[in-house]
């Protein structure tokens, strides 16, 4: 049976689709995916996205903890400011990727993706040994609500104390809305200006009511997954399980710069991905534009000519452009823009050039 966030009663009050993701029942859409998705390019949205897993590291060590668990340079990451990272195997595949906040010198919060949760929080508890630091999964104890798109910044300063506009990118703050204690964090995972609010579950209803109304005036709507992975992939942001896996390196992703060797000490996969690093990998992850109607989809396959060179992650028909989109893994010989190839889509052959990403960047 599928878990339930703490904000299902008040999306199902809205008529939501619901679906599975990750053994989440979370709602798709609540009326028109491509509505939502309006909003959130030209007024803003509301996402539930409490199926992700919060995971808190602290102590003396935990800095030393991070930076030897995941790729990334945490001990360098200053109270207030957050980092994207990675957590990889020591074979240098990706585990996850990650958005790490360092909450003060001695305390980290680490949000994993939802078909994750287990796997980051087994491997961080495991890669603590020998540091004097705490991994404690706090996933079921937190909801998250973000407001993303162009007034977002409007809505939620009609609602809470915080100074949004000293607030920058890639940072958190405590806050207060209308009475509720939260972790803002101006992030987001849209390609738009925004903010995700992490909130004690049962005070989750609550804090979604009062967005919701200070939203009201400005064309605020509720918004579900499926406008979420259209908004992602015109951003060109990857997505684990489409551009991501443990069977590819930060490298073929095309986020090398994830990976900082420079960091004093060791980390798990550093010496695979030193190797790696060395190599000219066979396959990169590229975008790709369509000239018709029919968008390429997860695992058709990309030609050049008749023959097989890549494979699609994601691809869909564009709301904001247009024009079909996708990412695919590509052999490196094909990978640069204006490359001209094909995708087989259900036994049609339809031309695709290769773009550079992201397809979509706010201005």
């Amino acid at each position: 049976m599928s878990k339930e966030t703490s904000l299902h009663g008040v999306h199902k009050g809205l008529g939501a689709l619901f679906t599975d993701f990750a053994g989440w029942s979370m709602p798709i859409r609540y009326s028109s995916e491509l509505a939502e998705h309006k909003a959130v390019r030209e007024t803003a949205g509301l996402f539930d996205l409490s199926h992700m897993a919060e995971i808190e590291v602290t102590g003396p060590q935990a800095a030393d903890t991070l930076d030897f668990a995941l790729v990334g340079n945490l001990s360098g990451v200053k109270p207030g400011r957050a980092r994207y990272t990675m957590i990889c195997d020591e074979n240098g595949g990706v585990l996850d990727d990650l958005v790490v906040y360092r909450l003060a010198d001695e305390k980290f919060l680490v949000v994993a993706n939802a078909g994750n949760a287990s796997v980051v929080a087994e491997a961080l508890a495991e890669r603590v040994s020998g540091f004097d630091a705490v991994v404690e999964n706090k996933s079921e104890d937190v909801a998250l609500i973000a407001v993303q798109g162009p007034k977002a910044v409007e809505i939620l300063g009609a609602v809470t104390d915080a100074d949004l506009g000293a607030l920058k990118y890639y940072a958190s703050v405590p806050a207060v809305v209308k009475g509720h204690d939260v972790l803002l964090a101006r992030t987001g995972y849209t390609g738009e200006d925004g903010f995700e609010l992490y909130v004690p579950a049962g005070e989750a209803p609550a804090v979604w009511r009062i967005l919701t109304d200070a939203g009201e005036p400005h064309g605020l709507l509720p918004a579900g997954l499926a406008c979420r992975d259209t908004l992602r992939l015109e951003a060109g942001m990857p997505l684990y399980g489409n551009e991501l896996s443990l069977q590819l390196s930060p490298f073929e992703a095309g986020l090398g710069r994830v990976v900082k060797f420079e960091k004093p000490g060791d980390f798990v996969g550093k010496a695979a991905l030193e190797e790696l690093s060395k190599k000219d990998v066979p396959r990169v992850r590229v975008g790709l534009k369509g000239s018709g109607r029919r968008a390429p989809r997860h695992g058709y396959t990309v030609l050049a000519g008749e023959t097989e060179i890549g494979e699609v992650t994601s691809g869909a028909l564009s709301p904001t452009l247009g024009y079909p989109i996708a990412m695919a893994y590509v052999d490196r010989e094909h990978a640069e823009p204006g490359t001209e190839l094909s995708v087989d889509i259900r036994g049609r052959i339809e031309p695709v050039e290769v773009v550079a990403l992201p397809f979509y960047s706010r201005a």
